[in-house]
């Protein structure tokens, strides 16, 4: 016979529609009886199977449904996690740019001290050289004229 709920409900309505209608009484019919119950039973005994598909499609869906959130969840601490390891890997490269800007700036310093001392260094080696020099040419000065002297008087 009829194999769904929907297709016996229809037959069922069918029956009823083309049932013969009672005088002075356009709501009231004639319908039969063993008919009438057949159908309701293979409703009745239809439903359940109607039923129990409907709920394993229902959890199916549930089941699609929770998958798909547990893969969205992943997905998602997949993606906080990568995030964290950027700002992680930022901080690091924040961290080691400040600190060669600090090891540049301090080895600068250095380096501005160190030709500032070593220009000391060498205006003092000059001044003691120009002062050897002064007493050198001094006695240069000095020998020379001692010697014209000694010229002279020969």
């Amino acid at each position: 016979m009829a194999s769904g709920v929907e297709e016996l409900l229809t037959i069922l309505y069918n029956l009823v529609q083309d049932a013969f209608a009672l005088p002075f009484g356009a709501d009231r019919c004639i319908l039969d009886r063993d008919k009438v119950l057949a159908l309701i039973d293979e409703i009745s005994n239809a439903l359940p199977d109607d039923l129990k598909q409907a709920k394993r499609i229902v959890e199916a869906r549930n089941d699609i449904i929770g998958a798909a959130k547990r893969e969205a969840d992943t997905v998602r601490q997949q993606a906080e996690e990568r995030a964290r390891q950027l700002i992680s890997q930022q901080e690091v490269l924040l961290v080691a740019r400040q600190k060669s800007a600090d090891i540049i700036r301090k080895a600068e310093g250095k380096a501005r001290e160190l030709r500032r001392q070593a220009s000391a260094y060498v205006d003092v080696l000059l001044g003691k050289a120009e002062e050897k020099m002064g007493t050198v040419i001094a006695e240069i000065s000095s020998s020379r004229a001692e010697f014209h002297a000694a010229a002279e008087k020969r």
